[in-house]
């Protein structure tokens, strides 16, 4: 079964991808050479982070509360993933997909599972074991397929750099679920979705000291290119690099088109690596974030969250995102907020990869209508001008 699965994903420099629109075979990888790293078994890959990225590109899938919502598990507006106590299987179901789908990572759903959000909605008691949960579903799903494990820390919504009272509840919060995700042996830590330079550098300073496993910081950029705290996206990485983080780049908020310039700005400005995790809908210059997007056909209300549906990325789109970001020399892609499984499988099949779900990418020579196939019967190929 081994050997079966290594020939099934060893990636060749001709081979094609069909994640474009329309079936047409697009070639693979980026700068015209695919990346052969495995992604769906771990095939006795390293459970090492750095030693991962210095082989190759390392996709990461994230969004998982937003996906958990779009199913009917998941509240919008709080964003808590209470699913974890009512339907735990659903969670461990969406990291196999994601897996399926070519995710090189499992992430423990423990974003927005931390003691402020959890006193928002009344739920501070199942702080322990929701956290608890959540690492453990994820631990389970990594070290059956082979992906690391990565422990998950975020945005507190409480920080304000001049209120004393406020930062140390930020570092209680922190010390408390890298603590958990430490005894539940991560393989790494990601601190995510993160406005404020300070507040990113207090991830990061927690992940240090309480861990011995490496940092992936990402930060989160609304309508203003700039942190809450007034550095750009390169000059904050920097900082974060100088402070100790192995991995520094940006996530969410943004989609592909408005994001990658500032992805390229910071590849220049830092050494480590470089990750960048858009989120999969069509942000422009004028409306830069996906909060910040309104739709037209709905007298111009606001999009965010849940009327974001006609912003979505093509599959095609992120396959173009990751192929240019891979390019540009960013090794830690993923796709954030509005993923699903489809999204990942053209982020991997953009570095060249053939994952498991690949097996049913699109092929159109074979519809009813459109198809080239010498199948096809011709009464339904003659009527494709009238379609």
């Amino acid at each position: 079964m081994a050997a079966k699965a290594k020939a099934r994903t060893k990636a060749k420099p001709k081979a094609r991808s069909k994640a474009r629109s329309g079936g047409k075979a697009v070639r693979a990888g980026a700068g015209g050479r695919p990346d052969s790293t495995r992604t769906a078994k771990g095939n006795g890959q390293p459970r090492d982070l750095l030693s991962r990225l210095a082989a190759g590109a390392v996709v990461c899938a994230e969004g998982y509360v937003f996906e958990l919502e779009r199913r009917g598990y998941l509240q919008a507006g709080a964003f808590v993933p209470e699913v974890l106590f009512d339907h735990p299987e659903v969670v461990e179901q969406l990291h196999m997909d994601f897996v399926h789908a070519g995710s090189d990572v499992t992430q423990a759903l423990t974003y927005y599972v931390h003691r402020e959000k959890l006193r928002v909605i009344g739920r501070e008691k199942d702080l322990v074991p929701m956290n608890r949960a959540a690492l453990r579903i994820a631990k389970s799903v990594a070290r059956r397929t082979g992906t690391l494990f990565a422990g998950d820390i975020c945005n507190t919504n409480i920080y304000d750099p001049a209120d004393k009272a406020s930062i140390r509840e930020v570092e209680r919060i922190y010390h408390e679920q890298v603590g958990w995700a430490v005894e539940a042996g991560v393989d790494y830590f990601v601190a995510e979705t993160i406005g404020w330079i300070g507040e990113a550098l207090m991830a990061l300073e927690a992940i240090k000291k309480y861990s011995k496993v490496p940092a992936v910081v990402t930060l989160a950029m609304h309508r203003e290119a700039l942190t809450r705290d007034g550095l750009t996206p390169a000059q904050a990485c920097k900082r974060l690099e100088d402070a100790g983080a192995d991995v520094v780049g940006l996530n969410c908020h943004r989609g592909p088109a408005t994001m990658l310039p500032m992805l390229r700005e910071i590849r220049a400005a830092v050494k480590c690596h470089v990750a960048g995790l858009p989120v999969p809908y069509r942000t422009t210059p004028g409306q830069p974030s996906f909060m910040s997007l309104t739709d037209p056909c709905c007298g111009n209300q606001r999009a965010f969250p849940v009327g974001l549906d006609p912003f979505l990325c093509t599959r095609g789109e992120i396959f173009d995102f990751g192929r240019e970001a891979h390019g540009l020399g960013i090794r830690y892609l993923g796709v954030c907020c509005g993923a699903g499984p489809h999204h990942i499988r053209a982020l991997a099949e953009s570095l060249g990869r053939h994952p498991p779900a690949s097996r049913y990418s699109v092929d159109m020579s074979r519809h009813a209508f459109f198809g080239t196939d010498q199948r096809i019967r011709k009464i339904q190929s003659d009527y494709v001008v009238k379609l």
